[in-house]
């Protein structure tokens, strides 16, 4: 990359074709030849919704334009690639339009920052700030190997990663006070929200390309875009009179989104990037990060978050706000969330993502095949601390039949559903097993926020079996025999992965606990001893994998 980091025809991608080869790539050579880039390579899962939301998609968008009908979708998607004349009006975009928009170290306007920002204390950070997994301030991983006093070296490619990832990720901590900024008092900024993403459970659909994952994340709007909604590298176009700071000034505004350009290029901070050269050329080793614009709320058209609906929400309360991921689940765990695609009309519940609703209609319309491998990718990060660091990342990705998200043909749902019910409700079993014979044993059941369930481990071992079986579902089409044999299979494996845990707990447990004790609830006396807890935790077994014949509480199959 040159001197300017120019992000256009400079190695700033790293992509993967379908025969794993790596290759380096520009902005507009990885959009003209995404039909052949099979997958981004990327440092962290939480990278890939900051590149699309922050660069490709709006890049794509208000070049070519969103598709205004299904149809139209569907032409673009089954072409499998950018046309000759797409192609052409992404280099003009990239080229004479904003080209020189898109350099990391610009002097005047570099690429998603404030050029000239200057922090009021006149320090610099470390490149390493940008990089959650680094130690940096009161944000110190327990397993970081730099300390915020080593020096970082970020090559541009990474550089432009992190920055759009701070963007969207950034911690709610105190922010250093810039220079020019009304807001800044004592040298610093308070009140910060997280980037926008921080609030979010990201779902981002997958396809076998970067070309078909850039269609699948394309909204279709039958108005198109609103000729006021530009992204933050045409910030200049946008109207006066909405009053807005400019994200390339020391400035910021509390402001809702101006559309999906502005909403997805959201500038939630204000950087400047300090490189230095090197042997290598230019690599990032300072930083500067200010306070930047703050969302007045995420607004429903957000392509890329579950929601939370409330049927009845309190006075100034939205009836629909974002559904985070639940750390230590598993993608599939939360298939109740990805599939709910009918708005609970008189109760509280969750509501899928746009664009899964979206994949749900052209799949109805046979835009998009029944056998599709449609995958989905989750990921969230977890703050502690008044969100000041970071605790936890979320990342997850798992095979969807495309048949699961059609609003009126429900049977296939429903089986999926079932699957995911049944693994959770056997993972309940296996506790309530562990608790009986705990206290069969003298001991106390185990508390819900310590130590580790055998639902856990349940559920993990199940794991491999439930993505081969939602891969398996993306080819059952309508046949009635494949899809119960399937079910049948699902639930030979889960008995047995409860089975072997249900015999690994009886074996640990005391010889007492044959004899077992008697406790008194509510006045009553209660025995607890290993063989009944066994014979309950069998019956609950049978009865909820219905398909099965019925056993013997030693696990045999009943005469």
């Amino acid at each position: 990359m040159d001197a300017a980091g120019d992000l256009v025809a400079g190695d700033c991608l790293s992509t993967a074709d379908a025969e794993g080869t790596v290759r380096t790539t520009g902005l507009l050579g990885g959009l003209v030849s995404a039909h052949t880039v099979r997958m981004l390579e990327l440092p962290v899962p939480t990278m890939l919704p900051a590149l699309l939301r922050q660069l490709l998609l709006p890049v794509v968008w208000d070049a070519i334009g969103v598709p205004r009908t299904r149809l139209e979708w569907a032409q673009r998607f089954h072409r499998g690639r950018f046309s000759d004349a797409e192609a052409e009006q992404l280099a003009d975009y990239l080229g004479p339009r904003y080209g020189d928009r898109f350099r990391l170290f610009d002097g005047e306007r570099p690429f998603a920052q404030a050029a000239g920002l200057q922090a009021l204390n006149g320090e610099m950070k470390s490149a390493g700030q940008l990089v959650p997994s680094l130690a940096s301030g009161n944000n110190v991983p327990l397993f970081s190997a730099v300390s915020e006093g080593d020096e970082v070296l970020l090559p541009p490619g990474q550089a432009l990663l992190w920055l759009l990832h701070a963007h969207c990720w950034d911690t709610a901590s105190i922010k250093t006070g810039a220079v020019g900024d009304p807001q800044a008092k004592n040298g610093k900024t308070t009140g910060n929200p997280t980037g926008p993403l921080g609030q979010l459970g990201v779902i981002v659909p997958l396809g076998q390309s970067l070309f078909e994952t850039l269609m699948l994340n394309t909204p279709v709007l039958a108005d198109g875009l609103a000729p006021a909604d530009r992204p933050q590298w045409a910030w200049d176009e946008r109207p006066a009179s909405l009053g807005w700071n400019s994200p390339a000034g020391p400035e910021w505004s509390l402001r809702p989104a101006g559309g999906l350009l502005d909403l997805l290029t959201f500038q939630a901070r204000r950087i400047r990037l300090v490189p230095r050269e090197t042997q290598q050329g230019p690599h990032v080793h300072q930083v500067i990060v200010c306070a930047g614009d703050r969302l007045t709320q995420t607004p429903e058209v957000d392509p890329h978050t579950a929601w939370s609906h409330t049927a009845k929400p309190k006075a100034g309360q939205s009836a629909r706000r974002p559904r985070r991921h639940v750390s230590g689940r598993s993608a599939w765990q939360g298939l109740g969330t990805l599939l709910a695609l009918a708005l609970p009309a008189d109760s509280d519940g969750p509501y899928t993502s746009v664009l899964l609703r979206q994949a749900g209609d052209l799949g109805a319309d046979e835009a998009l095949p029944a056998n599709y491998p449609l995958g989905v990718e989750i990921c969230g990060l977890e703050y502690g601390t008044q969100s000041a660091v970071v605790e936890n990342a979320i990342g997850d990705n798992l095979p969807l039949p495309v048949s699961c998200l059609l609003g009126e043909d429900s049977w296939l749902r429903a089986a999926v559903l079932e699957c995911v019910s049944q693994a959770d409700q056997v993972g309940r079993a296996l506790d309530n097993l562990n608790n009986d014979l705990r206290r069969a044993s003298g001991g106390e059941p185990l508390p819900r926020d310590k130590g580790q369930r055998p639902s856990s481990r349940l559920l993990h071992s199940l794991d491999t079996t439930m993505r081969r079986l939602l891969a398996k579902l993306r080819t059952v089409g309508e046949n009635d025999d494949r899809l119960e044999q399937a079910q049948l299979a699902w639930e030979l494996s889960v008995r047995a992965a409860a089975v072997r845990e249900a015999d690994a707990l009886l074996a640990a447990a005391p010889p007492r606990a044959t004899v077992g004790r008697v406790e008194k609830i509510n006045g009553k006396e209660v025995v607890y001893r290993s063989g009944k807890a066994v014979g309950i935790f069998y019956k609950k077994l049978a009865e909820t994998l219905t398909r099965l014949p019925a056993h013997s509480d030693n696990g045999e199959t009943a005469a």
